[in-house]
């Protein structure tokens, strides 16, 4: 199924806006959403594995959750989204009920790692990581207990940011 043409008008909207934002601001206040290809890949994976529990480290303004969400929606299922900053996080909120995915995504501001190291083991199909990438080697046992067996773990940044992520991408190659 495509996505519905009032909730892509809406994406290509919020993506706009994000690099408009981004243009000026400094590198923390910036919204850094995923490319509309890379939030399309998102949507393509969480389908084709039938994903119905998804987890996402990094909400942003919620421009890759509300790909998630629709792919949840599609399959079933369900996102959690952690944020770090109230402000994006309500910013995520209303965005995500404007596209008209609220209903399967539970938004939660709180720290990665807290979060990470609270989930059950093998509580979530896909696990989407686009946060802060100094702290990927630390979530790293977390990341692959709560992954169910043969579950997803998709990775922003590892090509265009890979010298940040040598020990992280050391700990996966193990």
């Amino acid at each position: 199924r495509l996505m519905d043409p009032a909730r892509q008008a809406f994406l290509d909207e919020l993506y706009a806006h994000g690099r408009a934002h981004d243009e000026g601001a400094e590198r923390t206040a910036r919204f850094r959403n995923v490319e509309p290809e890379t939030a399309e890949l998102l949507g393509v994976l969480v389908r084709a594995i039938g994903a119905k529990r998804v987890l996402e480290i990094g909400t942003s303004n919620g421009y890759s959750t509300i790909w998630l969400g629709d792919a949840a929606e599609a399959v079933g299922g369900s996102v959690v989204s952690l944020e770090i900053d109230p402000e994006r996080t309500a910013q995520a909120r209303e965005n995500l009920t404007q596209a008209g995915v609220s209903e399967f995504v539970e938004l939660r501001t709180q720290d990665a790692a807290e979060a990470l190291a609270e989930f059950g083991d093998a509580e979530f199909d896909l696990v989407f990581l686009d946060a802060e990438r100094p702290e990927y080697a630390d979530y790293w046992p977390d990341l692959v207990r709560v992954l169910r067996d043969r579950g997803l773990l998709v990775v922003d940044n590892t090509l265009s940011h890979a010298k940040e992520l040598v020990e992280f991408s050391e700990l996966v190659h193990s």
